[in-house]
Order: structure tokens, then C-alpha cells, then sequence
């Protein structure tokens, strides 16, 4: 097997890569498509959809409801374009915090670094695409070189901030973001990252080791003796502290895996970690492909969900899984409720209110701890099983 290049100059490469750049689409609020969403979609799953457009527009931004939202995102979406949708989320405030996938973010850099991904197919002979030279994230393709340059440019980011200590992905990020507006002017408009950090808005990542960001950040310890750690401990805590601090807490999940896991964990983190009785979410949204039959539904159903104490169980009329692909249903979903009346807030800034909401959660953790019996006090379920 040859070392893999970034490909030949000449060849085929230049008809692989002939197909239209993919574009960050940015919903505008169509009516046309607020109507289609209110009078086409019936039953089955467009009807699924519509109760979701129906669920976070006249309900998680009721005011009254003054809902905490939180996006998870798994899945190839930016290599998609749809990191266009969760920009105009952010800025319209719609969105206070993201879970995603390493993968998602290291992908919106392409975008943020003025590298082109195209329009391809699935059916392409891979052994041509890997002697050209070309990336396939099944119908998205280009060059390998962006992947090389891509790197490069989180390994001097990396040497460049200076940071020598464990942080949360919600910094790291935070500082990744900041570091592209001051490079690269307007790129909030086409990255995620950028715009997170211009409208205040934190970015987590729940297994931050499975990526390229995470390549670099391993690469950059080992090979420059950085003290540069990604500190998992602090996500779980600052994730727990912006939920219970949520008058009512709402998720928009798009795929599944740890991203939506890591959410939802944070409820049951407060019980039956810290003893803090907060209660599950309020509204549950997801699209999806997958089904709980066959063991890759992390977190499963919101009815599920409600025996572990993430759902609330009275409010199940206010959860939905709608069963379809996110590249279609997220931009359908989002002309809908960016169209709404409600479909601008004033934003939360969650990102510089991290330290503050930590220090709500440490106080209300010391304060359940200390009304908490002691270890010899407590009867286990063991303890009761040996009295039968």
C-alpha cells in the first residue's frame, strides 16, 4: 500500500472536484415553507415534523416558558452546509449552547479557512478517488490537501494561544472562535465556530479525542511538551450548571449518539450525583434515522428518557421523534421557526456566564451533600433482599 499523498496535480482530480461548492444555507423564514410545513405535512413523519416546528416555536420561545436550549449535533452536517442553519439560530439567539460532534467543528474550519468542499456523488470508484488524491464524506468531496492545511492551521493556533493547562471544550472553542474573527474578517458569516464566539454562544464536544481537533491537540502535547489538556470533568459540570440554572430546559437533537447523550445526562448527573432535585427537561425534539430496537438510539425515546429522570414525565405531549433525515428536516425546521413571530430572543451569553452559573451549582451541590446520610446510614436494595 503506497503512503497516502494529497494526490497528483494533474489526472482525474480536477473532474472529481468539478461539481458546485457547497454553501452554508442560511433560512430566511419562508412562508411558503411555514405553509407547506402547516398544510402539507399531515401524518407520519412530516406530521412528526410539523409538531416539532410547532413544539419549539409556539412553546420553547413562549417567553413565559423562558426555555434554556440546547442543540446536539452528530452526523456529517457541516460538511452538508447546514452549519449556515445553526449560525442564524445563533445569532436570532434561538440557540444558547451546542453539543457536537468533534467532527462537525473540525469541518466548519474548511469553511472558515476559505477551502471549498463540492457537490459529488456516492457511487465513485474510492481506490481513483485515494490515488487522486480526493476526500469522499459520501456524496462531499476535496482535496486532501485541505484536510494537511486544515491542520496545520490548528497546530499554530494551538502553539499560538499559549494555553499550558487543562480547560473545557467550551473554552477551547471559545478561543478557536475568537482566533478566526481576528484572522479571518466575517467569517462568522460561514463558520460556526466564529459565530458561537461572536454571539456568546458555548460549544461542547462530548468525546473531543475522536477528531482531527483532537489529533492536533494530542500532537501538540507529545511533540511540544504542552500541558494542554482537554478536561472532560469541566464540560460535565459547566453543561450541569447551565441546565439547572434553565427556568425550563429544551433540546433540539439532531442525529444522536454522545452528543445527545451528554446532554441529557446532565439531569440525572444533578439527582443522583449531586442531590440536586431540578427535574427532567420540558421539551424534546429529535430527528432521526435510527430506532430504539436496535441499540444505537443513545438516550432512546423521551419516553424512555422519563424513567431515567431526563424527561419530565408530564410533559411527554411536548416531546417528539420525528424519523427522518436531518439534512432535510434541520433546514425545513429552521425556515419554519426563524419565520415565526417569536423567532428572534435577546441572547442568553451563556459563554461569559460560565464561571457564575458554576458557582450556583457548587453551592447547591455543598448544600445537598451536606443534607445527605451518612454512608453506614444508608439501606441498600442488597440490605433489603437479605431481611426478605
Amino acid at each position: 500500500m503506497p503512503h497516502r499523498a494529497p494526490g497528483a496535480s494533474d489526472g482525474r482530480k480536477g473532474h472529481y472536484l468539478s461539481g458546485k461548492p457547497i454553501k452554508y444555507y442560511r433560512p430566511r423564514g419562508s412562508q411558503d415553507v411555514r405553509a407547506l410545513i402547516d398544510e402539507g405535512f399531515q401524518a407520519f413523519n412530516g406530521a412528526r415534523l410539523s409538531e416539532a416546528c410547532h413544539i419549539f416555536s409556539d412553546k420553547m420561545l413562549d417567553p413565559d416558558n423562558d426555555t434554556t436550549i440546547g442543540i446536539t449535533v452528530a452526523g456529517a452536517l457541516t460538511p452538508a452546509g447546514l452549519g449556515g442553519c445553526l449560525i442564524e439560530l445563533m445569532e436570532r439567539g434561538l440557540v444558547d449552547f451546542v453539543i457536537s460532534t468533534g467532527a462537525n467543528l473540525y469541518h466548519d474550519l474548511h469553511y472558515a479557512l476559505n477551502f471549498t468542499l463540492r457537490r459529488g456523488s456516492p457511487f465513485l470508484d474510492d481506490r481513483d478517488l485515494y490515488d487522486e488524491g480526493v476526500i469522499r464524506i459520501y456524496d462531499v468531496l476535496f482535496p486532501a490537501s485541505v484536510l494537511l492545511e486544515t491542520d496545520a492551521y490548528v497546530r499554530d493556533f494551538l502553539v499560538r494561544c499559549g494555553i499550558d493547562e487543562p480547560i473545557s471544550t467550551s473554552e477551547l472553542h471559545l478561543r478557536l472562535g475568537q482566533d478566526l474573527l481576528a484572522r479571518r474578517e466575517g467569517c462568522e458569516d460561514y463558520s460556526v465556530l466564529a459565530a458561537a464566539a461572536r454571539y456568546g454562544v458555548p460549544i461542547y464536544t462530548s468525546s473531543p479525542g475522536d477528531s482531527s481537533i483532537g489529533m492536533n491537540i494530542a500532537y501538540h502535547e507529545f511533540m511540544n511538551n504542552s500541558h494542554l489538556m482537554i478536561d472532560p470533568n469541566k464540560d460535565v459540570n459547566e453543561i450541569c450548571a447551565i441546565v439547572l440554572a434553565g427556568h425550563k430546559n429544551g433540546c433540539v437533537i439532531l442525529g444522536g449518539g454522545s452528543p445527545k447523550n451528554f446532554y441529557l445526562q446532565a439531569q440525572p448527573t444533578l439527582w443522583e450525583v449531586y442531590g440536586i432535585q431540578k427535574g427532567g427537561n420540558e421539551f424534546f425534539i429529535q430527528f432521526t434515522t435510527d430506532q430504539a430496537v436496535w441499540g444505537g438510539l443513545s438516550g432512546a425515546t423521551p419516553s424512555e428518557a422519563v424513567s431515567w429522570g431526563k424527561v419530565n414525565p408530564s410533559v411527554l405531549p411536548d416531546t417528539v421523534v420525528a424519523y427522518v433525515d436531518s439534512t432535510i428536516a434541520f433546514p425545513l425546521f429552521c425556515e419554519y421557526v426563524v419565520g415565526s413571530p417569536l423567532g428572534r430572543r435577546q441572547r442568553r451569553n451563556l459563554v461569559a456566564r460560565r464561571s457564575e452559573l458554576l458557582a450556583t451549582l457548587h453551592a447547591e451541590a455543598t448544600a445537598a451533600a451536606a443534607s445527605r446520610p451518612a454512608v453506614d446510614e444508608i439501606e441498600t436494595i442488597g440490605d433489603l433482599d437479605r431481611k426478605k
